[in-house]
């Protein structure tokens, strides 16, 4: 019971830094963005994994957790669909519009639902399937404002939602599959994320901007801006890994949609930007989805863990008798001997 009690405080834990990281990081994006006029999304991607690697190899020079090998090939392929994926996200907000961006976002849990189902034979309940539908609703009538389709754009989409949901789903399957934890993957992943990023994300930015990276002028509030981004993506990047690792790909789903509506909120309240009726009945929509999904969720996680302790006691009662029997003729053998002698 202890342990129990353990894992979900740990869990609790996990979801809480996301969250927390998840919307600071947004804050201190849209300000050096916005405010200060730095576009280059993908680049500043890379160095947020590049720093990340670096904390990580002090922390595990400091003996704070221990490396386990992981086969190079699986690691390098992982590390670069991540990296892709990030750039795919990046260059379907810059071929589309806003609202079609979080369309695009919205598909990765029905996508994500789907792959598991067939590929990793995962069953969702129908009051699951309901609840994560009525999550959806809330967070498109919350941020969806225009929907502008491109060819180019579309499929840019559908590539980024692909890779991104496989990615998600890789990410769970290799902590569980080769029991790894959260930092060991994350640690032997980080440098490949970072080096595709850290190649291609001049060049995307440029093409998404016109500017370039390299030729901006870097004031030391910009600095100190990235520098804190930096740092707290590393907070990001683990609690990501770290919560995928002990949920699964759609729990996180369903708490970066949490995520989209803090920062809305978070948005009116500190920003003062535009919120409407619609995005307050959005939001509370939303709200809604996430509270029956974590309901219904521990619901079947009691119902699972019931199931599995009646199987255990079930067994112990059935290989009982066998022993018992064994035994009974064990000594049968035994009394047989004798009297032949």
């Amino acid at each position: 019971m202890g342990e129990m009690k353990s894992m979900q405080m740990g869990v609790i834990g996990a979801l809480f830094l996301s969250v927390a990281s998840s919307v600071s990081i947004v804050i201190c994006n849209k300000a050096l963005m916005t405010n200060l006029g730095f576009p280059f999304a993908t680049t500043l991607t890379s160095w947020h994994l590049m720093v990340t690697y670096c904390t990580l190899h002090v922390a595990y020079r400091l003996n704070f957790f221990e490396n386990k090998p992981i086969d190079t090939k699986t690691v390098v392929l992982f590390g670069l669909l991540n990296g892709i994926s990030i750039g795919l996200l990046n260059l379907s907000l810059g071929f589309n519009s806003i609202g079609f961006y979080q369309m695009t976002k919205l598909a990765i849990i029905p996508f994500t639902v789907l792959l598991e189902t067939l590929f990793l034979n995962k069953k969702f309940s129908q009051k699951i399937k309901f609840s994560l539908f009525l999550l959806l609703v809330g967070v498109g009538i919350a941020s969806i404002t225009d929907l502008q389709l491109n060819f180019v754009g579309s499929v840019l989409s559908l590539l980024a939602i692909a890779t991104t949901c496989v990615g998600q789903i890789l990410t769970n399957t290799i902590q569980k599959k080769l029991n790894v934890t959260s930092t060991q993957l994350l640690y032997q992943s980080a440098p490949f994320q970072a080096a595709i990023l850290f190649v291609s994300g001049p060049f995307v930015d440029k093409y998404l901007t016109s500017l370039n990276v390299f030729s901006f002028q870097y004031s030391p509030i910009v600095v100190g801006f990235i520098t804190l981004s930096c740092l707290i993506a590393v907070s990001v990047n683990f609690s990501t890994f770290l919560v995928i690792g002990k949920t699964s790909p759609v729990t996180y789903q369903v708490l970066g949609h949490l995520k989209t509506c803090l920062v809305l909120a978070f948005g009116y309240t500190l920003l003062h930007d535009p919120f409407t009726p619609r995005n307050i009945a959005g939001i509370l929509i939303a709200v809604l989805g996430m509270l029956l999904y974590s309901y219904f969720c521990s619901v079947a996680s009691k119902s699972k863990q019931g199931s599995s302790e009646s199987a255990f006691i079930g067994k112990d009662r059935d290989t009982t008798p066998l022993l018992s029997q064994e035994k009974e003729n064990h000594e049968a053998k035994k009394l047989d001997k004798h009297s032949a002698v």
